[in-house]
Order: structure tokens, then C-alpha cells, then sequence
């Protein structure tokens, strides 16, 4: 698969870090780079297309009311201070 270069610039620490974990892991600076930034972006994506996608639930008369959550949310409350 072809590839594209992308320069990036990053305080010296990280680049240590980096370049520590490529050591370690007998990969390369690359490697590391381009796996970290794989995952960053999947999770990133993830994000966004659950939002999304309760965004249009709630358009289209989904989702539970504030007051229903707040009711629940004190009863557990109440419910947890009363086991102590």
C-alpha cells in the first residue's frame, strides 16, 4: 500500500518516549508513531459516530427525559447512602 509522509513536530520528551518504546518493542520510531495515531483515530471515530448517532435517536423522540435520569440518578444515590 503506498504511504504518505507526514511531519510532525513534539517536544523532546515525547520523542524520547517514542523512541524508548520502539527500542523496547524492537520496532521502529515509525511503527510506534503510526500505530498510536491508528488507534487515536479508530477511538476518536468511534466517538463521533455514537454521537451521531444518539443525536439522531433524540431527534427522532428517543432518549429519556432529564427529569426521568435526575429521579433515578437520586434514588441510586439515596439508595447507596442508606447501605453505608
Amino acid at each position: 500500500m503506498p504511504s504518505t509522509t507526514i511531519t510532525i513536530r513534539t517536544d523532546p520528551d515525547l520523542a524520547g518516549k517514542i523512541a524508548a518504546l520502539a527500542l523496547a518493542m524492537d520496532r521502529s520510531r515509525n511503527w510506534v508513531i503510526e500505530e498510536a495515531l491508528k488507534q487515536y483515530v479508530e477511538t476518536q471515530m468511534w466517538q463521533i459516530e455514537g454521537i451521531k448517532a444518539a443525536i439522531a435517536s433524540v431527534d427522532k423522540g428517543g432518549g429519556i427525559p432529564h427529569e426521568q435520569v435526575m429521579a433515578e440518578a437520586e434514588a441510586l444515590l439515596s439508595g447507596h447512602d442508606a447501605a453505608r
